[in-house]
């Protein structure tokens, strides 16, 4: 799908190597997470768009037909019954583009995840004093 192999070093980069129709569904993806974890910060890893806070929070990347949203397996596991319309991997979860973003559901995904991270930061902190 991606027009060149260059790696992209930036989520705007990684986005504007799709055609304009995949840019606007990455974007929207993209700006729901901006607008659920607005303090987390944006970079690439694996070759994907990844948001971080308080360590990695979710990636996500275009493929041939779907996005693929990657909240590692807790963020799974936590709404299997939410995501049970879509194909789904151990930390993955394939939106096609056929069907609407949902973005309302990846808004709940990204807070939990948000949430579990900062949970997760602190008792490290606590373990530490």
């Amino acid at each position: 799908m991606k027009p060149h192999s260059t790696a992209a070093t930036s989520i705007d980069d990684y986005i504007a190597s799709f055609p304009p129709e995949v840019q606007v569904l990455l974007e929207e993806v993209r700006q729901t997470i901006r607008g659920a974890a607005p303090e987390a910060t944006e970079t690439i890893k694996y070759a994907m768009p990844t948001f971080v806070l308080n360590g990695n929070l979710v990636y996500f990347g275009a493929f041939k037909q779907h996005i693929g949203f990657y909240p590692v397996p807790s963020g799974i596991a936590a709404f299997k019954k939410e995501l049970s319309a879509y194909k789904m991997g151990k930390g993955s979860i394939q939106f096609p583009f056929d069907k609407p973003m949902p973005l309302d559901l990846i808004t709940e995904i990204v807070k939990f995840r948000a949430t579990e991270n900062f949970e997760r930061q602190t008792a490290k902190k606590m373990k530490s004093i």
